[in-house]
């Protein structure tokens, strides 16, 4: 794995997030002796104590950050510093109480993280100087393999007067004119149209969707220059074999009380934008969290890494993954090893930790860490110590996994922001359908690429799924009907192709544009009430669809909207169009999408084989095919061995085709081809 400052990944990185500063006693020396027993080579510092690093204005100690990097420099290990800017100390906040971070509820109090404005001039002093000073002291330090900038960075709703001057100033250079913005935005609703710039009114009372989206646009771009601001300062110190990361995260679902510990890693995240503010890294990095115990699928860990991979197009780091965490998240036997191999088999170089020990007072007392609360050996240790001992052994077999997937999965910011102005249903949000889809491949073993909009080059695929695209430029439009015409195969659901980037509704036919590859239109949609479609209930919307020429692959059972298809496909020029126009039983996905798969060409390369049993393959550094075979149940099952020879990686037995592979519960199995 290279990047453009020629750094070179020579083994997979196996580690944990380290925060010394926590512990109740002094055992440095102690817990690397652990995690270099467990097989561990690098661990993550610094990210949240700016309080600890600089406890008093202008006054640095640094002696937790020596301490590590000495007993890191013993043991062979690498150490990735971590920008502390994420959570500042109290009194910086007493400098200025502008710091805070102003929103639509108002003006944040001190105590939780990420509550500054990170377009605050004083915040930017007092964040650069404390970088600087880290830099200096850690850049050139031998273990130092990389840097963190921030954590987990978003916009954090930001809308203080600063905000608020520098979007007029936006708006003033995209638009030039009022009369184009009134224009663009329709303003002249509710008496919203301004005539002079001076007029322009607070945001935080927007009622507006265009206009207001167009904000949050202006809010996750400001979250990304932040990211930059702290890469180029990062790119003065650091060596050329150095690497700059950050821990991209995603949308939190919540499943229960409103609480931060309740939920997962689920979908888009709406307060930035990977795609713009990955540009500020050389190689991009996550924290993917997610179900265990009875209700580990492995989606969450595919969705976001594929989701990452995407971004620079190669692999990835993953700088926080679960150990034990919650009482519904403390692994099963063998849960551990398949959430490591898991991440492996969607392009990950490396998995983290967070973090390594329990933390005995504050806010996160209770997500514990590899090691409980006693910090002692325990079943989650043992089992990352068998993690390490196969990554040495085979870790080299298993670095720089290449993927060449022929299905792009389309996300967009913009239709998510859209999609809360204009809510599908109160219980149906944008990432419900992106997931949806995306699941719907993903246990189908339909590999694919998770892909922004804006970086998406359609002639790279076979086939493209969009899900409630909602939002999409003319010539975006035009990209994917010429993918059609020279052969693509596209699948869209659902509200999409309704608007401009704008969010204005485009005032002809819908789908805008391409109706005409779908050969299919409709101008009525409705709630589904007791209607049913290849007699699984429809849920939530339905969009009624009056065909041009499309075949209907199923139509509505129900007395009303019995005339009108649901799901339709047509061939146009050299492909073919799929539209799926309600949302139902994933078991009906499923068949759209082998049908739109082997129209594209796929069948051939996708495993006969569907979840709990999941295949991921790719070509390693070796350029040898590699197959993760993961297996997502308590049961014991077996599959039918679908390449000529291989070997597994983990146990050394040999396969050829036809041959029974018998697969554990929770078991994993990496098929290398001879």
């Amino acid at each position: 794995m290279k990047d453009n400052t020629g750094y070179q990944r020579k083994n997979l990185l196996f580690g944990t997030a380290y925060y010394p500063e926590y512990m109740p006693y002094d055992r440095v020396e102690t817990d690397l002796s652990m995690m270099c027993e467990a097989g561990m080579n690098v661990v993550r510092i610094a990210e949240s104590t700016w309080s600890t690093l600089e406890p008093s204005d202008g006054f640095y100690d640094f002696s937790f950050i020596d301490q590590v990097l000495e007993e890191a420099g013993k043991r062979g290990m690498e150490v990735i510093i971590g920008t502390p800017t994420y959570a500042i100390p109290s009194w910086l906040e007493k400098k200025d109480k502008n710091i805070m971070v102003k929103t639509k509820a108002g003006q944040a109090v001190y105590g939780r993280r990420q509550i500054m404005d990170l377009m605050n001039p004083a915040y930017r002093f007092y964040g650069e100087r404390v970088i600087r000073r880290l830099l200096e002291h850690t850049a050139g330090h031998p273990c130092v393999t990389g840097f963190q900038i921030d954590n987990e960075t978003k916009h954090y709703g930001t809308s203080s007067e600063l905000v608020q001057k520098l979007f007029v100033e936006y708006l003033q250079q995209k638009f030039v004119t009022t009369d184009r913005l009134n224009e663009t935005f329709g303003l002249a609703y509710w008496s919203n149209s301004i005539h002079d710039w001076s007029d322009f009114p607070d945001m935080n009372g927007c009622i507006n969707a265009g206009l207001s989206c167009e904000f949050e646009r202006f809010q996750r771009s400001i979250a990304a220059e932040f990211l930059l601001w702290q890469s180029e300062i990062v790119r003065e110190y650091k060596r050329e074999d150095q690497f700059i990361t950050h821990n991209f995260d995603f949308q939190w679902k919540k499943f229960g009380a409103d609480i931060a510990q309740d939920g997962y890693s689920y979908g888009v995240q709406p307060d930035i934008d990977h795609y713009e503010a990955a540009k500020a890294v050389t190689i991009a990095g996550t924290d993917i969290y997610h179900h265990t115990q009875d209700q580990l699928t492995g989606a969450e860990i595919a969705f976001c890494g594929d989701s990452i991979r995407s971004l620079k197009e190669r692999n990835y780091l993953v700088l926080e993954c679960q150990a034990q965490a919650f009482k519904y998240w403390t692994p099963y036997p063998g849960q551990l090893k398949l959430h490591a191999y898991s991440h492996l088999a969607s392009g990950a170089d490396g998995i983290m930790y967070w973090n390594w020990h329990s933390i005995h007072n504050g806010y996160e007392t209770y997500w514990k860490g590899l090691l409980s609360h006693d910090l002692s050996v325990n079943p989650a240790y043992e089992e990352a110590c068998q993690i390490g001992d196969q990554w040495q052994k085979t870790g080299k077999n298993l670095l720089n996994l290449r993927k060449d997937n022929k299905i792009a999965l389309v996300v967009d910011n913009q239709s998510l922001h859209a999609l809360e102005w204009f809510p599908i249903d109160r219980d149906l949000s944008y990432n419900d359908v992106v997931r949806w889809m995306y699941d719907s491949l993903y246990e189908l073993n339909m590999e694919c690429d998770v892909v922004d909009i804006n970086g998406l080059d359609p002639f790279k695929y076979q086939m493209i799924v969009t899900p409630a695209l909602y939002s999409i430029t003319e010539d975006k439009l035009k990209q994917l009907k010429a993918f059609v015409s020279n052969g693509g195969v596209l699948v869209s659901t659902f509200k999409s192709f309704v608007s401009n980037e704008y969010l204005s509704v485009y005032p002809d036919t819908q789908p805008h544009l391409l109706h005409e590859c779908f050969k299919v239109h409709y101008n009525q949609f409705t709630d589904p009430g007791t209607a049913k479609i290849k007699g699984q209930p429809v849920q939530y919307f339905a969009e009624l669809l009056i065909t041009d020429g499309a075949g209907a692959l199923a139509t509505y059972e129900h007395k009303y909207w019995g005339n009108y298809a649901g799901i339709t496909r047509s061939d146009y020029e050299k492909g073919s169009t799929y539209y799926i126009g309600c949302y139902t039983d994933k078991k009906i996905v499923k068949e759209i999408l082998t049908m739109a798969a082997k129209d594209a060409g796929l069948t051939d390369c996708i495993p006969d084989v569907c979840f709990p049993v999941i295949i991921r393959s790719g070509v390693n550094q070796d350029n040898k095919k590699l197959h993760y075979v993961l297996h997502y149940s308590e049961e014991e099952t077996a599959f039918v061995c679908p390449y000529d020879r291989v070997n597994n990686l983990l146990d050394g037995m040999n396969y050829k085709k036809g041959d029974r592979i018998p697969l554990k519960d929770w078991d994993t199995v990496i098929l290398e081809e001879e």
